[in-house]
């Protein structure tokens, strides 16, 4: 599956690495690379795109590379001066940092430069490494640079994790629905575990409303032969999965091992479609043909839809007894048989902008149910295809984060309701679909969104009157287009319906 955020994905580079989004802060302050110069500080305020690290972790070795925005690696020399010029190719070992831990169960990171024996720390807003010792003022807050909502999967098992009940079980091949939702929670240095109900992870396995000090836990990583990220409760142990169940809980090692280790990774799109020609639902329901037949949802009606980069394209994922790819057949029919993604099992998805899509083969050729169902790639003009519906069913709720932060309320407490897209902590907005493929957005004040007479963003009405339209751009971006025509777009300190066109300031994670 993808990643999040390149939070875990393999480098093209010359070093084979898993990579990390983090912000790094020690005492209040955001390592920062400014954009001329190459010039290192601790002078950020807050988590932009000045202060976002790169971790690249050795699958070789126990070191990790730190990688600023603009490409470039933080070095230090034997005199403790930090420098941040050097590209992929030109690293040496003045660019590898051993990943040491605060043993006040702070959860906080120290950098050791591997060739030199120092450690990265800061004066005032200078960056140096020169210290053959830690302090607080060589000790860092690692936070995840991500969008929070994630797929979690453990290296021993292969497994994701999902909600099952009151547990949180490393189980499934594919995390499907929205029980396999998990929210990293970040707060004052510690990550928690949320499940798509609200609930928290206990250190014990089980699941708490509150977030209380036995569900938070702090961040490592191991880099070398077995790479992820590890979860230390406050006794010291280990999130592990346990058991024939693979229940997550801690209290039982204090050393890492493979079972102990976790990826995050992007959660993709799941979502039903229907065809427009006889609004009956897509399904694999009678064996491997996909046919839109199916009066009622079910869960055959499911598909999971995977960005494909290189291609620009989307691959079809059918549900768990199932588990294939659509693919298209010599016939020219659509059949749920491919085992990876290719040629014939990539489609071209166009938005239309009246809340359907279009779906185009590799035969260059749009997909038409025929009167019995049947979904062939037969027509050549896009007039004449049919058309679908699209409706997420993996997500009640969406967490909305663009390069200036988070949607959220302005202010809970204000007289306006104004949504702003700059916050630094997430809030979610809540889905209700309607049956033409469109959304109505609620916020957490329990108000619809709107659309203003300035074009602004309220959360201020009492119904849905005000129906959204969410197209998918990529992996875990969207675009979404309000009532007036216009699509949603975020900057520096406005969030507003006056996009025009698709570009970064109109495309958002979820």
């Amino acid at each position: 599956m993808s990643t999040n955020g390149n939070a875990n994905g393999h480098s093209h580079g010359e070093a084979d690495v898993l990579q990390w989004k983090v912000g790094l802060i020690n005492g209040a302050k955001y390592l920062t690379a400014e954009t001329f110069g190459f010039k290192v500080n601790a002078s950020g305020a807050g988590l932009k795109k000045r202060q976002t690290w790169i971790l690249e972790q050795d699958t070789k070795d126990e070191v990790v590379y730190i990688r600023s925005h603009l490409g470039r690696y933080i070095s230090t020399d034997k005199y403790g001066k930090v420098t941040c010029e050097k590209e992929a190719d030109e690293r040496e070992e003045t660019e590898r940092f051993v990943v040491e831990y605060a043993k006040d169960g702070s959860g906080r990171w120290a950098f050791k430069n591997r060739k030199e024996g120092n450690y990265l720390g800061r004066t005032g807003e200078d960056v140096q490494c020169f210290s053959k010792t830690v302090t607080d003022t060589e000790l860092w807050v690692v936070q995840l640079a991500i969008h929070p909502q994630v797929n979690l999967r453990n290296v021993n098992r292969k497994r994701y994790a999902v909600l099952c009940d009151d547990e949180i079980q490393c189980k499934e091949n594919v995390p499907w629905g929205e029980a396999g939702l998990i929210i990293l929670h970040f707060h004052e240095g510690k990550y928690s575990l949320k499940t798509c109900d609200n609930r928290f992870l206990h250190r014990d396995g089980s699941l708490v409303s509150e977030l209380e000090n036995d569900a938070k836990f702090t961040l490592e990583i191991r880099s070398g032969a077995a790479c992820g990220l590890a979860f230390k409760d406050c006794k010291g142990y280990y999130l592990t999965a346990v058991g024939s169940t693979a229940t997550m809980k801690g209290g039982k090692n204090k050393a890492v091992g493979k079972d102990e280790l976790f990826t995050l990774e992007d959660s993709h799109p799941q979502v039903a479609l229907m065809s427009t020609n006889n609004k009956k639902f897509v399904s694999v329901k009678q064996g491997v043909d996909l046919s839109a037949n199916q009066a009622e949802f079910c869960e055959k009606s499911t598909f999971q839809m995977e960005f494909d980069k290189p291609s620009q394209k989307w691959s079809f994922r059918t549900t768990a007894d199932n588990n294939k790819y659509w693919a298209l057949e010599s016939f020219g029919g659509i059949q749920a048989t491919c085992m990876t993604v290719c040629n014939k099992s990539l489609f071209g998805v166009e938005f239309i902008g009246d809340g359907t899509i279009i779906i185009t083969a590799d035969n260059g050729n749009c997909l038409y149910n025929k009167q019995t169902g049947s979904i062939l790639a037969n027509v050549e003009n896009p007039e004449s295809a049919t058309r679908f519906t699209l409706r997420m069913i993996n997500r009640p709720f969406l967490i909305l984060k663009c390069d200036f932060g988070f949607v959220d309320l302005k202010s809970p407490t204000a007289a306006k309701p104004e949504l702003v897209c700059s916050k630094t902590t997430y809030a979610v907005t809540f889905l209700e679909p309607l049956d033409d493929g469109q959304y109505y957005l609620k916020a957490l004040n329990n108000k619809y969104w709107i659309v203003a007479d300035d074009n602004s963003l309220l959360a201020d009405s009492d119904t849905g009157t005000c129906p959204f339209l969410i197209e998918f751009r990529g992996q875990s971006l969207i675009s979404i287009k309000a009532p007036n025509g216009k699509y949603l777009k975020g900057e520096q300190n406005s969030f507003v319906a006056k996009g025009e066109e698709i570009d970064s300031s109109t495309l958002w994670e979820y």
